[in-house]
């Protein structure tokens, strides 16, 4: 149940990002969810393995390229994902990623219970 919690909580956030980030264009609830689900595959997998190998780089600037990693996985979900989910150019997607990670955070503390919140 929380599995798919997370998984509506993160396409309410694709759309929410898509309402105020130019560039940034999710067509549907459909899309919504597919885009969710593609940017968490990738988040799990290629994420995991750019992190660690850009490590050193992300210590440098005090994390902020990770940023930087999650706008490329942006970009590479909306080619996966196809006309649903678009994302046009690099700033819209660095923008985009931080926007989305900002909304997503806020989003799970807002269905979290006060003890989790403690």
């Amino acid at each position: 149940m929380r599995l798919l919690l997370n998984w509506v909580l993160s396409a309410l956030a694709v759309w929410i990002v898509a309402q105020f980030v130019p560039g940034f264009e999710v067509h549907g609830v459909t899309a919504a969810l597919l885009a969710a689900l593609v940017i968490g595959f990738i988040n799990e997998t290629l994420g995991l393995f750019l992190k660690v190998i850009t490590f050193p780089l992300t210590l440098v600037t005090f994390g902020l390229f990770w940023f930087v990693v999650n706008a490329a996985m942006l970009e590479l979900a909306s080619a996966i994902v196809g006309s649903g989910f678009q994302v046009h150019g690099f700033f819209a997607a660095f923008i985009g990623a931080i926007v989305l990670s900002l909304v997503n955070m806020f989003l799970r503390w807002l269905v979290s219970t006060p003890k989790e919140r403690a």
